[in-house]
């Protein structure tokens, strides 16, 4: 189970390295792909496997379900951890998903996102006022 935020920095080669609290959970190969709300997500092998079989109930004829399936998979790059527990991130990945040198990691329940540290806290400012209600709204609970 994968949570929590974590503030690092890619180093000049454009390598990050992995929480130690994480690193018990994670394995030596990761999956990355698009995210949502632009970032990158990323995924162990296990969870990564369990996505694609996710993918793979969706009906290839329907429309919507090819375009997920085609942006989804043409999105993935394979990274592995050194010794070190750093993944070296693409530079392409770095500009197309505007990755800035301070990252924040935060752990959403089966995956990693990857996030610019500006628009992390872009994002906590536009949704944390609504957090309560939108937790009761989804979990359930009453007002008050």
């Amino acid at each position: 189970m994968l949570y929590g935020s974590y503030h690092h920095s890619l180093d000049e080669k454009g390598r990050l390295t992995l929480p130690s609290k994480l690193r018990p959970l994670l394995s030596n190969k990761l999956f990355v792909l698009k995210g949502y709300e632009g970032t990158l997500a990323v995924y162990t092998e296990e969870a990564f496997s369990q996505y694609l079989d996710k993918l793979s109930k969706l009906t290839y004829e329907d429309k919507s379900s090819r375009d997920v399936m085609r942006v989804a998979l043409a999105s993935v790059t394979e990274l592995e951890l050194d010794d070190k527990f750093r993944v070296q991130l693409p530079v392409s990945l770095i500009e197309k998903y505007d990755i800035s040198r301070k990252i924040v990691i935060v752990g959403v329940i089966d995956h990693l996102e990857f996030w610019n540290e500006d628009k992390w806290e872009a994002y906590l400012k536009d949704n944390e006022s609504q957090f309560e209600e939108k937790t009761q709204s989804l979990l359930g609970g009453k007002n008050g």
